[in-house]
């Protein structure tokens, strides 16, 4: 008790030099008469004194800028010792409760916010950590380092994808541009030479450019996974082996590069997933895993693929992925793969054939005709492929079928094309006639 009454009697004191330094308008006193209580309170473990003092001194009329700055910084330091996390998060929520709508000290907030939806996380209450870290905007905090706001969006977007709220994940992934981490790091280094010393440094905890792009990417993995929009996984994987320390390392780049072989099979046949597999097959490291180049060579070649024999020289492949980074290709993927193969072959046949029997397609796709002609409509209805199927007699066409415009083209072409004809052949005979004429003179 004693111990108590002189802890009561030192904090009165203090706090009556900190009302004379504050009327008197002395920053520097209020500020270290304002962190003398709080460090009275922590050094007597009064963790629930200090919580009240904290508060008591915020309200304080007139109370200056910088002392509830040194306060709320100064006490962010005791997080950590606090004997249990009871009182960690009385702590916490008082210094949120005091940084609240205080632009001087949205930075610490951000940062408190962060601590306590990690511990709402440890807790396993997923969705209350998720809504917590979405009360902060930290994209309009000017004075927060880059990184170290883009290590809290990305915490926002994981906790996203951990509670499944896939929608307010892809809005939240907007706030960051791939093209920041393309930034020039060196040029960043520069910046307080200049006098800028407004932006502050981000913690030591906060990973460099680079780990946060590889953490960006792997966090659009999981949200593309999804919805198995394999072009965009692949796309993913793609920044992910670009990065210098995954591309130099083979260890590392293996994996990354058999994931975007799997992807670039998976995905839809497109412009952008024919360049992505044009510019895959002429990397040089992709002879690492030669099995994967036969692969893609096989998708890019014009020739009818036996689904059987391929699935019997990539089946043990497949299932070993599930061993490898990034886990399993997804649940559909064996599917899928099946799909894109039968989908190849019709391309190849719609290239050779410009009228072909239901019959015959079916005997090439190694499908039943029902079956074939199912894929044969899906890609049809998709704009993959223009064809036409006549059920009754079994035949498709594979011809495009011109409009009005295309056909007057056409007949002007080879009526300007006679027409040259019929003038070199008048050409030709006046020339003749002249040489025969010129001959019977002599």
């Amino acid at each position: 008790m004693e111990g108590g009454g002189n802890l009561e009697a030192q904090i009165e004191t203090l706090l009556n030099v900190e009302k004379q330094m504050r009327l008197n308008g002395d920053v520097a006193g209020t500020k270290k008469a304002a962190t003398d209580i709080l460090k009275l309170c922590f050094d007597a473990r009064a963790w629930k004194t200090l919580n009240d003092q904290i508060v008591l001194l915020s309200k304080r009329r007139g109370q200056l800028k910088q002392a509830v700055t040194a306060m709320v910084q100064q006490a962010m330091q005791y997080i950590d010792e606090t004997p249990d996390i009871e009182t960690k998060i009385e702590l916490i929520k008082t210094l949120n409760s005091v940084s609240a709508g205080k632009i001087y000290v949205e930075i610490e907030r951000a940062r408190l916010i962060k601590k306590l939806a990690k511990i709402k996380e440890e807790q396993g209450q997923i969705a209350e950590a998720a809504d917590l870290m979405q009360e902060v905007a930290v994209e309009t905090f000017g004075a927060m380092a880059k990184t170290e706001k883009i290590a809290f969006i990305l915490e926002q977007v994981r906790l996203c994808l951990d509670r499944q709220d896939y929608v307010r994940a892809q809005i939240l992934s907007r706030k960051i541009s791939p093209k920041v981490f393309e930034a020039d790091t060196s040029k960043e280094k520069k910046k307080p030479k200049e006098g800028d010393s407004v932006v502050e440094e981000a913690p030591a905890d906060i990973p460099s450019l680079l780990e946060l792009k590889r953490i960006y990417y792997e966090l659009m993995i999981r949200y593309y996974s999804h919805s198995n929009d394999y072009l965009e996984i692949c796309r993913c994987y793609k920044s992910i082996y670009e990065i210098p320390s995954v591309k130099e390392d083979p260890a590392q780049f293996i994996p990354v590069l058999r994931k975007i072989c799997w992807y670039l099979v998976l995905a839809p046949h497109d412009p952008m997933q024919s360049s992505l597999l044009n510019a895959t097959l002429e990397d040089k490291n992709l002879s690492e895993i030669p099995h994967f180049r036969l692969l893609l060579k096989q998708l890019i070649t014009m020739e009818v693929i036996q689904w059987n024999a391929l699935w019997n020289t990539f089946k043990d492949e497949f299932e070993n992925e599930k061993n490898m980074l990034g886990g399993t290709l997804g649940d559909k993927a064996a599917e899928d793969f099946r799909q894109r193969v039968i989908e190849h072959n019709i391309l190849v046949v719609s290239k050779y054939y410009s009228r072909i029997t239901l019959k015959r397609l079916a005997d090439l796709l190694c499908l039943s005709i029902q079956e074939a002609e199912k894929h044969l409509s899906d890609m049809v209805v998709s704009k993959a492929l223009v064809a036409k199927v006549d059920r009754p007699m079994g035949v498709v066409c594979f011809q495009t079928a011109k409009d009005s415009n295309e056909i007057l083209n056409s007949w002007a072409m080879n009526l300007e094309k006679l027409l040259d004809l019929v003038e070199k052949s008048c050409h030709q005979i006046h020339k003749e006639t002249m040489v025969h004429k010129a001959a019977l003179k002599v």
